[in-house]
């Protein structure tokens, strides 16, 4: 497991898109990435669909204001990784249109916003419906004692990194 503290623009993204296709087309499994707004859902969906694509890796964005029918459809054709938003996920779960139990990779992304949106409610029920030999990866900004008592709860062992950012003097 990793937790990584670094600011925007620093490469979150693909410190764990590149990580995450490699494992899935290694040995299989699911890919869930959760965020904390249909933007990032969005942007994230399209950095690991780019990232993957030559290794035909199916990825799907789930948020609210957009119907269930076609994300429904897209699960059920069968997807590799699913990059969605707590709430919109939960209601997935809760339907039995979204099963966990094969998410071998999970990414927590911008954990500190969704922790500040009053997600952690949704992380946890979430967390909860994965397989326990799943890897996850949490990363944020910033690292409040929310985010370690997450991290401590839900996460075996993590290595921790730190990217501090530059000073850019002009």
């Amino acid at each position: 497991d990793v937790v990584g503290i670094a600011q925007t623009g620093t490469g979150k993204t693909i410190a764990f898109a590149i990580p995450m296709i490699q494992q899935l087309a290694a040995k299989g499994g699911k890919g869930l990435i959760l965020v904390p707004t249909r933007e990032l859902a969005m942007q994230v969906a399209e950095a690991m669909y780019k990232y993957g694509c030559n290794l035909n890796v199916r990825v799907l964005a789930v948020y609210g204001g957009q119907p269930y029918s076609r994300q429904i459809n897209c699960l059920k054709k069968g997807v590799d990784i699913v990059v969605g938003t707590p709430g919109r996920l939960l209601d997935l779960v809760r339907q039995k249109t979204l099963d966990l139990g094969r998410v071998s990779s999970v990414v927590l992304d911008e954990a500190d916003e969704m922790l500040s949106m009053g997600f952690i409610e949704e992380i946890e029920s979430i967390l909860k419906e994965t397989s326990a030999h799943h890897q996850t990866a949490l990363f944020s900004a910033t690292m409040p004692q929310r985010i370690k008592r997450l991290a401590g709860r839900y996460m075996r062992e993590p290595v921790s990194f730190s990217i501090g950012h530059k000073q850019i003097t002009l």
